[in-house]
């Protein structure tokens, strides 16, 4: 009995490992389905755009929202932190090249992956439970084909923009926080600005943000697919899309960081 016992733990880790094996297993199959059915479900021209609709520019009050209160509490913590050390005149500086290159494009994708990952989630899901997958492949469309690359293509070019619109609107944020309440004119922000502009950090956050896109797409569109059980395997296909959308951007965002800031424009 006490052998059986201490064996349980181990058997425990024993299933977990495989079933991360299998899922490995399954989300190769999965991008490799979507890497098949990419070129000719670009065709799909109706549906990128609806899709475009609803990834893009229903998202904008949320990417507003968050941006303005991102670069306001910039502003505010960098005054705080620069006050009697260094010229405020650097804030400017600070909001801009912490925007561009991380706050804008991570905090964007978050937000957007939060709201976007969970309704591709919940979508997919739904279908996938009450068989209406099963009725396109019996119709001979293919799901992948008509589901996924739309809203894969759609994300992935979407967030490029969306991060332009944060980027401005946490600019500004963080511009009228510093006037209105740090007592910083604008001449002087915008000098801060232009001390050290480096217009590779736009690139380079740009560039990020198109990774975030496709994984955001991704992420919700694989786990509605493999969504089982009714109404709450569609509520734990949506947890997992949005926890594993989040921490692959987090990852991603490192590895990133260091291939275009330290290889490509090091």
């Amino acid at each position: 009995m006490r052998a059986v016992g201490l064996a349980a733990p181990f058997a425990a880790t024993g299933e977990k490992v495989i079933d991360m094996v299998a899922g490995s297993g399954r989300l190769a199959l999965f991008l490799g389905r979507f890497l098949r059915e990419l070129p000719p479900g670009i065709r799909y021209h109706r549906l990128f755009l609806e899709q475009c609709i609803q990834i893009g520019m229903a998202s904008m009050p949320l990417v507003v929202f968050t941006s303005l209160f991102v670069g306001g509490v910039a502003a505010l913590q960098s005054a705080y932190q620069f006050r009697g050390y260094i010229p405020l005149v650097y804030v400017g500086t600070v909001i801009s090249k912490s925007v561009f290159i991380e706050l804008g494009p991570v905090l964007t994708a978050l937000v957007v992956g939060g709201r976007v990952g969970a309704a591709l989630a919940a979508e997919i899901g739904t279908m996938r439970v009450t068989e209406q997958i099963d009725a396109l492949e019996t119709l001979a469309i293919r799901p992948v084909r008509y589901l996924v690359v739309p809203r894969v293509t759609a994300a992935f070019f979407m967030l490029p923009m969306l991060t332009v619109f944060a980027n401005t609107i946490a600019i500004l944020g963080g511009m009228l926080v510093a006037v209105n309440r740090i007592g910083l004119s604008t001449v002087t922000f915008n000098r801060g600005m232009k001390l050290l502009f480096d217009v590779d950090d736009i690139y380079g956050g740009l560039l990020k943000s198109f990774a975030f896109g496709a994984i955001i797409a991704l992420s919700g569109c694989y786990f509605g697919f493999q969504t089982t059980g009714g109404a709450e395997g569609v509520g734990e296909a949506t947890k997992k899309a949005v926890v594993a959308s989040c921490v692959l951007i987090l990852v991603t965002d490192y590895f990133l960081a260091e291939v275009i800031f330290r290889l490509l424009f090091g």
